[in-house]
């Protein structure tokens, strides 16, 4: 089993070496790989040093099992280029996720349609993934009609310039901008580009792939994406329309039995998901039950999970693990 992790000095690379590390991910050979600037430094892991490789030497070397977050342009450009010599790619960025011809992952939901012929898979949006994950075994039951959802999203989903952003102004440090303004004490409601509808990018991305990681193109998406100075994960008031009337007992039931869940649903005890509590996890928390008044077969939940962990490594170490299981690239 070789493996290669493209993008290893980067917050999300990072943070998958750690998922690997905790999970006990087996492998003969790690090839730990970067940009040209990179080349050549030394990364510990697991008590053994790594020296940092290049792209070209990565796709020589023929990895099993390759798992990138290096950006959109190297995954378009690269990702063809290992699945190719018949590796196994893993994309965290969107290069890949609304492609007819690649599948859009979360193992939770829909594994099973991997196949041995699938050479480049797509790792969802962060802000998705955790919704998704929070409303599959409620659509399963219920059938999902219509999502609107509002984000309060970590600056650590914009990488470590943005930290150091939030970070320089707690500080009363004069440095680089990530974001167009001030994030500290603050909330951005603009999270990547804007599109000609009004919507940014990010908020599309929740739009459409939902859509395809359920294959339902009649669930209708609304959604408004927006910055907040947290480091701990992503938050998401998600407001849901059945087709099916519910029962909330039942619904806690089906929360706390499902696979990646962790349910904390006690207004009386202070007990509700929070980013702070969150961080370092691979679960997706989700609490704040109630139907909405307002509307028949409506329900309101609040939904929470480290958007590096289970928004990005460790869903990413998911589908590697399943791979792996299943034989099917090694």
């Amino acid at each position: 089993m070789k493996l290669a992790v493209v993008g290893a000095t980067g917050l999300v690379g990072g943070e998958i070496l750690e998922v690997l590390e905790e999970r006990n991910f087996e492998f003969e050979s790690l090839f730990l790989v970067a940009s040209e600037r990179s080349i050549g430094n030394i990364i510990e892991y697991k008590g053994k040093n790594y020296k940092v490789i290049g792209l070209e030497e990565a796709v020589e070397k023929k990895p099993d099992v390759a798992i990138f977050s290096a950006g959109g342009s190297t995954s378009l450009e690269w990702a063809p280029k290992f699945a190719a010599v018949g590796t196994a790619v893993i994309d965290n960025s969107s290069a890949w996720r609304m492609h007819t011809d690649h599948k859009l992952i979360v193992p939770e939901i829909n594994s099973g349609e991997l196949e041995a012929e699938d050479r480049i898979i797509a790792n969802p949006n962060c802000s998705t993934i955790q919704m998704v994950v929070a409303l599959a075994p409620l659509h399963e039951r219920y059938r999902l009609k219509r999502i609107v959802v509002s984000t309060y999203q970590s600056v650590t989903g914009s990488g470590k310039s943005a930290v150091d952003q939030m970070n320089n102004e707690r500080s009363g440090i004069d440095g680089e901008m990530a974001y167009p303004h001030k994030i500290d004490m603050n909330a951005l409601p603009h999270i990547d580009i804007f599109m000609d509808n009004g919507y940014t990018k990010e908020e599309m991305k929740m739009v459409n792939e939902t859509k395809k990681i359920f294959g339902d193109e009649s669930i209708q998406v609304t959604a408004t994406t927006v910055r907040i100075p947290t480091v701990g994960g992503h938050s998401e008031a998600v407001n849901v329309e059945f087709h099916e009337e519910f029962d909330l007992d039942e619904v806690r039931t089906l929360l706390e039995e499902a696979d990646g869940v962790i349910l904390q649903d006690d207004p009386e005890g202070n007990l509700y998901p929070m980013p702070l509590n969150a961080h370092k996890k691979d679960e997706v928390f989700v609490g704040r039950l109630r139907r909405d008044e307002t509307q028949p077969k409506t329900l309101n939940m609040w939904v929470v999970a480290d958007n590096l962990r289970k928004g990005a490594a460790t869903n990413a170490v998911q589908i590697a693990e399943y791979l792996v299981k299943q034989k099917q690239f090694v």
